[in-house]
This record gives structure tokens, sequence and C-alpha cells, in this order.
């Protein structure tokens, strides 16, 4: 007969349970695991030497973006001409973009991006040439914008997409919002140091650390190990793939609204390139270097949203709507702060709440998409994100040149304002949708499980016995806890009994180390 006897309660370091790894994780401190789905995709190595590369070489192009801005700037002072000359440089993805996607579908991604890299770096290089020889001009700055464009035509859609084949599927939302967090670290130190080497050393210096940036992606691409990738299918040619793919979209709305949304926002809103240079020179009368300060601050929100952001799980549909509305509000605060300080401030939430829209549009239409048309999908989302900017970026320009400089942030946070207003109910009605398909495939795997599997099957929460006679906490061939008799096995109160119920039962009491004998004879 089977004896059961009550200790005392021990300290939680020395039960059985808790010495097994299983029990360890059980017992982590949550700020922990916290931690670890932050960093999850950092596990990986290509993914991990792809973050690194990165972000040397976003640094690289924000310091070029505060260099051309105040470069054009100097040449022109018009507003106008900044914002064109900032659209020249999405205008190819605007009238290409899907064709990028396709190519991105169709083509082994690594070695695109090694073509794409390579191309933008020797650009940059021939900005900073004609830069410090004094030879730039006008014409020459959209002539290099243009063929800029042209390069992230097919960069955008194969770089988006191949993070996809570094990570499996799991850490993927982790990885593009590391992606995002990623670039706005550039931002931070690449757009406070361009204003700083603009103000002091000259804007040539900033194109040339641009250029040579690019290597380090490079270097990354060639360390990647190709047996650790997870390769999509590449699509074979056919006609009218394109097309098949803007009907795909069209016929699914988890697809459809955000990019409606993204395409909204990043046509007004995401003009930062434009509003801020005119705030920093005509509200609060600085140059390339309070800019640079700007640009910095928001990429200190942006990053904090990131972190925040990557220790999420996959978000739901309505999620983007409240985004949408809270990166709305936190412009159109920016828009009427009076002073610098104040201004600083508020860049931080508007920081914040870009890189909390952008992620989680990014991370709704890449899990959304299938595989097969990812490359298709994602160039979408550059052409409404970026291609918007040669529409966005004038129309910003010129009304903060003839309105005034506050009314280019207004005239993007009012329209996401509202289209996050307006896009809530469709969200909310495809998160009611997937939690509806995805509930049958809940009981289907609950009706699988083996009938002596209760609700904690498959975690070490519960610690049932196998037929060996060991417990489900501690592995076969384990010692027993220290002063126990052979044949005895460990639980605590707060897991579930055994299935061996032998006797009148009352129920554990919390904190309560129980031993079960289970010899024979006993």
């Amino acid at each position: 007969m089977a004896r059961e006897t009550i200790r005392e309660p021990v300290p939680p370091a020395v039960t059985a349970t808790q010495d097994s790894p299983a029990g360890r994780a059980e017992t982590a401190p949550r700020a922990g695991r916290t931690s670890t789905r932050v960093a999850a995709s950092l596990r990986h190595r290509n993914y991990r030497l792809f973050f690194g590369g990165q972000l040397i070489s976003m640094a690289g192009t924000w310091m070029q973006t505060v260099a051309q801005s105040f470069l054009v700037l100097s040449l022109t002072h018009s507003g106008t001409q900044l914002g064109l000359t900032t659209a020249a440089r999405f205008l190819p993805v605007l009238l290409f973009g899907p064709a990028g996607g396709l190519f991105a579908d169709r083509w082994d991604k690594r070695r695109v991006l090694y073509v794409t890299q390579t191309s933008a770096g020797l650009l940059a290089g021939a900005f900073a040439i004609l830069t410090a020889t004094h030879e730039m001009r006008l014409w020459t700055v959209y002539l290099l914008a243009v063929a800029l464009g042209l390069v992230n035509v097919f960069d955008n859609p194969a770089r988006q997409t191949f993070i996809s084949e570094m990570v499996p599927k799991e850490d993927l939302p982790n990885a593009v919002t590391l992606n995002s967090v990623s670039m706005n670290l550039a931002r931070v130190f690449g757009a406070a140091l361009g204003g700083v080497l603009a103000a002091a050393l000259g804007l040539a210096l900033c194109f040339a650390c641009n250029a040579l940036s690019y290597v380090a992606v490079l270097v990354s691409l060639a360390a990647m190990r190709t047996p650790e990738l997870y390769p999509a299918g590449r699509v074979p040619r056919e006609r009218g793939q394109i097309r098949q793919g803007l009907r795909y979209v069209r016929g699914t709305p988890e697809l459809l609204i955000p990019l409606t949304m993204i395409a909204v926002v990043g046509t007004l809103a995401w003009e930062f390139q434009v509003s801020l240079p005119l705030m920093a020179s005509k509200v609060f009368g600085g140059g390339a270097a309070a800019y640079g300060v700007m640009a910095s601050v928001m990429g200190v929100g942006a990053v904090m949203g990131g972190l925040v952001s990557a220790a999420r799980s996959r978000p739901r549909a309505r999620a983007l709507s409240l985004a949408s509305v809270g990166w709305g509000i936190a412009i159109l605060v920016a828009a009427s702060v009076p002073t610098m300080p104040l201004e600083l401030i508020a860049l931080l939430f508007v920081g914040y709440g870009s890189i909390t829209f952008n992620s989680m549009a990014k991370t709704t239409l890449q899990l959304a998409a299938k595989p097969s048309m990812r490359g298709r999908v994602m160039a979408l989302w550059a052409l409404a994100w970026l291609g918007s900017t040669p529409i966005g970026g004038p129309l910003v320009g010129w009304i903060g040149q003839d309105a005034g400089a506050r009314w280019s942030l207004v005239v993007g946070g009012l329209p996401t304002l509202l289209c996050g207003l307006l896009a809530l109910p469709a969200l909310s009605r495809i998160d009611r949708g997937i939690a509806r398909r995805q509930a049958p495939e809940a009981v289907s795997a609950i009706a699988k499980r083996p009938p002596d599997a209760g609700p904690g099957a498959g975690s070490h929460s519960a610690s049932p016995i196998d037929a060996g006679g060991h417990s489900a906490s501690t592995p076969q061939g384990q010692e027993p806890a220290p002063g126990l008799p052979a044949g005895q096995t460990t639980h605590t109160g707060r897991c579930p009994r055994p299935p061996a119920k032998i006797g009148p039962e009352r129920p554990p009491e919390i904190g309560i180390k129980r031993t079960i004998n289970l010899r024979p004879g006993s």
C-alpha cells in the first residue's frame, strides 16, 4: 500500500522540479523572458550578421540624408526644391516598384543584394567626389537621386523579404521589428554625426562615410552560412505575374486595408526629410546641426518603440489602427509646440509612433502573404510607403514653404489620425474572422491529445508519473531529490496531482511538498 507523507515546506531552490532545466525556466523572472523575446531572432547567426551590417550601412545613409537636404537648401534656398529632389529618389519606386518585387520573387535575394548594395555605394562615392570638387549642380543632384531610386526598386523588396529567409516563421515578427530598430538606431547616430560633420567639416565627408558603410553589408552577406538559410521557392517566369500579385492583394483584406493605410500615411506623414529641415531652419532658426539633433531624438523614440514592439507576439490587425491614431496625435503635438526643447520631447513620441506603425504594418503583410507572393507584396509596401514620396514630398514642401513650416507636419498628422479611426472597424472584423478560423484548429488539437493528457500536457508545469515510474518534471535516469528513498518522486502543491490515487484524497496546500512511495508492499 502506498504511503503519503507530508514534509515541511522547503525553499524552491532545493526542490527537484526546480533544479531541473524545465523548472528553472518555469520560475524564471518575467523580465528575463521578456528580454529573451526582444532578442529572439538574434539567436540566428545569419540574422546577427545582417543586423550588424544594416546598422552600419543605415547610419551612413542617414549621414547622406542630412548632407543632401542641406546641399539642396544651400543651392536653392527653396523648400519646394527640397521636396522635389527627395521625390526624385523615390520616383522609380513609384513607377517600377511591382516589377522589383517580382524580380525578388524570381531570383536569389542574397545575390540581388550584392549588386544593389555595391551600386548604392558607388553612387554615394559620386556624391562625395562632386561635392568635394565643388562641381555639384542641382541637375546633378536630381540625376544621382533618380539613379539611387532605380537601385532601390530592386533593393527594397529583396532586402525586406530576405529577412524571412534568415529566421524561422515563429521569429519573423521579432526579426522584422528588430530590422526597424536597427534603422532607427542608425538614425540616432547617423543623423547626429552627419549634422556635426556637415557643420564642422563639410558635406562631402558625409557622402564619403556613406560610401564606405556599404562595405559592412557586403562583408555580412559574404559571411553568412548558406545551409542555415530558409530559402523560399523561386517563382517560375510566367505572363501576367504582376497583375496576379495585384489581384491577390485586392482579394485579401488582411493585405489590402494595411496597404491602403500605408499609402495614405506614407504620402503625407512620412515626409520628415522635408518637414524637419523646414522646422529646424524656419521655425527654430537652426541649421544642419539642429536638424541632426531633431532626427536623432526621433530615432531614440523609435528605438524605444521598436524594443517594446519586438517583445510582442504577432500583433492583432486592429493594433495597426490604434498605432496610427497615437502617431497622428504625436505629429500634431510636434507641429504646435513653441520651443525647441518641447519639440524634442514631442519628437520622441513621433519616433515611437512611427516604428510601432511601420513594424506592425510590415509584420502583418509578411505573415499574411503567401511565400510565393511575398516579394510582390513587399514591393507594394515600398510603393505605398516610399514610392508615394514623389507625390507627398513636393506637396509637403510646397505647403511648408507657402503656408508655414508647421503646416508640413499638420498635413501629415491629421490624415494619420483619421486613417486609424476609419480603419478600426474593418480591422476589428478581420481580427474576429481570424479568431473564428483558429478556433476549430485549437479544438482539433485538444481532441488529438492522448487520453491521459490534461490541460498541462506537453508543458513542464505538471508532474504526471510516466509508465516507468518517473516524474515528468524529473528526466528519466535522474537521481531522486536528496534525502528521498529510492522509488520516490516529488511534486509540489502548485502542480497537478499525479494520476495515481490511493486512499481518500484531499486538496494539496500551496507550498506543501508531498512524497509518494511507489514501492510495492509498503
